[in-house]
C-alpha cells in the first residue's frame, strides 16, 4: 500500500469515474472523494452518464479509452455495461473471470485490469443482514451483470437452491450453467415466469426495475408473505417499491446501500492503493442519505 503521498509532500492525485446509464443520483463519487480527502489525496471522481450524452451515446470503448488517456486510475462500471466492458480489457481478476462480469477497471502499466467488487460487496451485505434467515430456496430476478455477482455470492454464503428468472432465457441459462459447474446441477434452476418459482425463503432483485428511472417492482407485490426476506441491489432510491412493500408485509427487507458501500471500499483501494476505513465510508453514505 502507498502512503497516499508523492515526493516533496505533494498530495497524490487520483482520478476515477463511473460509467453507466441514469447514474446522477449515485453516492459513489462522494464516498470516494471523502475517503480520499481523509487520506490526504487529491481525489476526483466523475460520472460518465450515458443518459446525458444525447440520443446516440459514444460507444463504451470510446468512453473507456477517453478515461485512460486522461490519466484516470480506473473506472467503476454499472448498468448496462458490466458484461460488455470485458471485451475492452486486457486481464481479469479471479472473481471477474469466474462470474463473467466486471464492475471495476484499473488502468496500470498501459493495461486494463477488470475486477468484480460486487461479489464481495453483496456477499458481505447478505451475511450481515440475513445470517439467521432461511436460505434453502431463493428466487433471484435478473441474470445480468449484477445478477451474476449476487448469484455467486449467495451460493458462497449458504443458499441451498437458487431459482433464476430473467427476461432473457439465454442469459438465465448461461448463469445457471456457470453456477452448476461450481455448485452442482441441484443448486440452480431457471424459470421464465415468476409464478413458477413456488415457495421461496427469499427474493433478490438484481434488475434495474425499481430505480428512479425505472419505477415499479419486478416481483408481484401480492405474492409477498411475512415469512420471506427481500434484498434489492438498488440503492437509489434507498427504498424501492419492492422494499417498502415487503416491509409493510412484515418481511425483513434491505436495499442496496450495504452492497454499494462494501463494493466501493474495495474499488477505492484498487484505484488509490490506500486501505479504506469501512466505518468512515459507511458514515459518508449515511450522511448523504440525509
Amino acid at each position: 500500500m502507498t502512503d497516499g503521498y508523492q515526493a516533496l509532500g505533494t498530495p497524490k492525485t487520483v482520478l476515477a469515474g463511473l460509467i453507466g446509464s441514469g447514474i446522477q443520483l449515485s453516492r459513489t463519487p462522494a464516498m470516494h472523494e471523502a475517503e480520499g480527502a481523509a487520506h490526504g489525496l487529491r481525489y476526483v471522481y466523475r460520472l460518465f452518464d450515458t443518459d446525458r450524452m444525447g440520443t446516440t451515446p459514444p460507444p463504451l470503448a470510446d468512453l473507456v479509452r477517453a478515461a485512460e488517456l486522461s490519466g484516470f486510475a480506473g473506472l467503476n462500471i454499472t448498468y448496462p455495461y458490466k458484461i460488455e466492458v470485458i471485451d475492452h480489457l486486457d486481464a481479469l481478476s479471479d472473481n471477474a473471470q469466474a462470474i463473467g462480469a466486471v464492475n471495476t477497471v484499473v488502468f496500470r502499466d498501459g493495461k486494463r485490469f477488470g475486477h468484480n467488487t460486487d461479489l464481495w460487496g453483496f456477499g458481505e451485505s447478505f451475511t450481515q443482514n440475513f445470517a439467521g434467515s432461511a436460505k434453502d430456496r431463493v428466487l433471484q430476478i435478473g441474470a445480468g451483470g449484477a445478477g451474476v455477482a449476487t448469484a455467486f455470492a449467495m451460493m458462497q454464503r449458504g443458499v441451498g437452491h437458487l431459482v433464476i428468472c430473467d427476461t432473457s432465457a439465454a442469459r438465465a441459462e448461461s448463469l445457471a450453467s456457470a453456477i452448476a459447474a461450481r455448485h452442482g446441477d441441484g443448486s440452480i434452476s431457471v424459470i421464465t415466469n415468476i409464478a413458477d418459482a413456488g415457495a421461496v425463503d427469499g427474493v433478490v432483485n438484481a434488475t434495474p426495475v425499481g430505480m428512479a428511472k425505472l419505477p415499479g417492482s419486478p416481483f408481484p407485490l401480492d405474492r409477498l408473505t411475512a415469512s420471506m426476506w427481500v434484498s434489492d441491489v438498488i440503492y437509489f432510491p434507498l427504498e424501492t417499491e419492492l422494499v417498502l412493500a415487503a416491509r409493510a408485509k412484515g418481511c425483513k427487507a434491505v436495499g442496496g446501500s450495504d452492497m454499494a458501500v462494501f463494493q466501493a471500499i474495495r474499488a477505492f483501494e484498487l484505484f488509490s492503493g490506500v486501505k479504506a476505513d469501512p466505518q468512515r465510508m459507511r458514515q459518508t453514505f449515511a450522511n448523504l442519505a440525509g
